[in-house]
């Protein structure tokens, strides 16, 4: 089912589906929830409730005027949609840059997180801002030719053309460029320690072509110092959508080990 949910100063668009003990899922840059759409039917099938959001200021819902759509700011909202939902507790499964909002999420609010899935996520300050430099500097008069290059760079499959079709147009062209112009890898940049202080039951899947975050620079490194298991998985940097069985099963796996 698909629902907006009203926070303190934005709404949020989000898929709610399932029975069970809950399953936050998050995409990252330049996706949107549909990221997930391969995975989610085999976690309902195992029993679990799936809450996949558009993080605000992706998607269709544009952000309040003003406010940044950072990660630090997904983060709040993303609590606050715990909290209108009445979830205390959640397992989150993060992507790309999304994974930054579930770090700041878990650091900041411990007792929130069952556990940590990050898939080719960010790791410290590293976010391969080079691979977004041109959408930052993307003159916003020209927001409705942007989508077309982003497909031709990224739309290797029908899956991953309908998802970034979102950013169709001029609205959905200068989302794409607010959201690529908040993003600021400071805000993870000195989370080690803290996350290392949590010390959250935590997984790592990545794409082993992944050529936007190397597994050997980011993932691996990320790894460690999650004291995760790191699982090398047959895609891009796009895995929920590259290999979606072999990521569920991975997801199935760990949530069934989380304490309560």
């Amino acid at each position: 089912m698909t629902t907006t949910v009203q926070l303190s100063d934005s709404s949020i668009s989000l898929e709610d589906a399932g029975h069970g003990p809950p399953v936050l899922l998050l995409h990252g840059f330049p996706s949107t929830g549909s990221l997930w759409s391969l995975v989610v039917p085999a976690l309902i099938a195992a029993q679990y409730r799936v809450l996949v959001p558009d993080l605000i200021g992706y998607g269709t819902i544009d952000a309040p005027s003003g406010v940044r759509v950072d990660m630090a700011n997904q983060a709040r909202w993303v609590l606050e949609l715990l909290d209108a939902l009445h979830v205390r507790r959640v397992a989150i499964a993060a992507h790309d840059v999304g994974s930054a909002a579930a770090q700041i999420l878990l650091v900041n609010h411990p007792q929130r997180v069952r556990g940590l899935a990050i898939l080719d996520g960010v790791f410290a300050g590293n976010w391969a801002m080079d691979s977004v430099a041109s959408i930052r500097a993307w003159d916003p008069l020209e927001a409705h030719r942007l989508l077309p290059v982003l497909v031709r760079r990224l739309g290797r499959s029908e899956r991953m053309r309908e998802m970034l079709g979102a950013y169709s147009g001029k609205d959905g062209g200068m989302r794409l460029i607010r959201a690529a112009r908040d993003l600021d890898p400071r805000q993870t940049e000195h989370l080690d320690d803290a996350l290392r202080k949590v010390g959250a039951p935590a997984l790592v899947i990545w794409g082993e072509s992944d050529a936007i975050l190397p597994v050997s620079s980011v993932g691996r490194p990320l790894a460690s110092l999650l004291d995760a298991t790191l699982a090398l998985v047959p895609g891009g940097h796009f895995t929920p959508l590259d290999c979606p069985t072999e990521v569920a099963n991975l997801l199935i796996k760990f949530l069934a080990h989380l304490p309560p």
